[in-house]
């Protein structure tokens, strides 16, 4: 490969593919300087994208969303043997058992843990500023005109790019879950043509309908949408340690395979509605068809178009069951990433109240 450097959807493509035919034949992308992405509208030196959204008024309003006193987390278990992108994974030992002691007259002993993993990326987590970029004639530009050949940009931290600039601010907002299987009548299926037409695909059209369907106030500013396909159930929290090792293989081949989601229509007018976070049931929230194509004959687009280009950052691989079950459609949404010096996401366990 030389110094050629795979970033954004070309470098998500080859992960999925495992090859590196063609690589060479991506061309350089410069609609963010075309299309003017930068600065934002929060200015040349934001580094925090539309959280900058959240107002007091917001979370005010946000918290009185909180009627039944009810709880659910929404992130997954992180485990060695759960469905992971690509060659990410999930590697923790206890060293020692005890790891140390035992000390003084009480004879205490103590454990900890030693952790090997894409920490920003595996799981249930959070694709930050560092996370997507588009291959220019410039370089690798990412979120508000900033490129990873920039000086404070190293392979020890994403520097300007940090998940730790989101964190700073964490997200406190009205939470508005979609059921798009209770629109479809049961699991979206994985996309087979890039069209809206396809099942597997949730639009625009399908987002008013589910909110019309749900009869929940429409999507504002400063919301978190999160759409629910069914397919993150092969990967079901409450039954994945009752399978053994081939089937947990067979429902990881099932589950990387590819995805429904949103198409680039809902993208498109999610970010018109002016949320501040999208996120989902499976691994990237969005349609993930045939050639990794989404709605339109690009693949990855609503990465591309959401993060880099405006801000709106993404939270895979949600646990939306209790909220499914209980039609919790509005709630008080409470998370953060943790304060990652320079990484490109972040795990976590978000919060729903309702």
């Amino acid at each position: 490969m030389g110094t050629k450097i795979l970033t954004g959807v070309t470098a998500l493509a080859v992960a999925l593919s495992g090859s590196l035919v063609g690589v060479s034949a991506f061309a350089a992308n410069d609609k963010p300087y075309t299309e003017q992405w930068a600065p934002s509208e929060w200015g040349a030196d934001d580094k925090a994208g539309s959280v900058n959204r959240t107002t007091p008024e917001l979370v005010l309003k946000a918290a009185k969303l909180v009627k039944r006193g009810k709880v659910a987390t929404l992130g997954k278990v992180y485990q060695q043997d759960a469905p992971a992108f690509g060659s990410r994974g999930w590697r923790m030992t206890i060293p020692g058992l005890p790891t140390g002691g035992p000390f003084g007259a009480h004879s205490m002993v103590y454990n900890d843990e030693y952790l090997s993993t894409a920490i920003g990326q595996i799981g249930t987590q959070f694709d930050g500023p560092g996370h997507i970029g588009i291959l220019t004639s410039k370089g690798n530009y990412f979120y508000n005109g900033r490129h990873l050949e920039d000086p404070d940009i190293t392979s020890y931290g994403m520097g300007s790019l940090g998940v730790e600039h989101v964190a700073k601010k964490g997200f406190v907002c009205r939470g508005v879950l979609l059921d798009a299987v209770a629109l479809r009548g049961g699991q979206l299926p994985i996309p087979t043509k890039a069209d809206p037409s396809d099942p597997g695909i949730v639009t625009a059209d399908d987002v008013k309908a589910m909110i019309k369907r749900q009869g929940i106030e429409p999507i504002g500013e400063g919301d978190c949408v999160f759409v629910y396909t069914g397919h993150g159930d092969i990967w079901h929290p409450s039954k994945w340690d009752t399978f053994d090792a081939a089937e947990k293989q067979k429902r990881i081949a099932q589950f990387n395979s590819g995805e429904p989601g949103f198409g680039i229509s809902a993208c498109d007018y999610l970010a018109e509605q002016k949320i501040i976070l999208w996120g989902g049931d499976t691994w990237a929230t969005e349609a993930v068809g045939a050639g990794f194509k989404g709605e339109r004959d690009e693949i990855f687009e609503c990465h591309a178009q959401m993060m880099p280009r405006r801000g709106i950052w993404n939270l895979e691989n949600l646990d939306l069951s209790q909220l499914v079950a209980d039609k919790a459609y509005e709630f008080l949404f409470v998370w953060s990433p943790l304060k990652i010096k320079g990484g490109t996401g972040s795990p976590g366990n978000p919060i729903a109240l309702y």
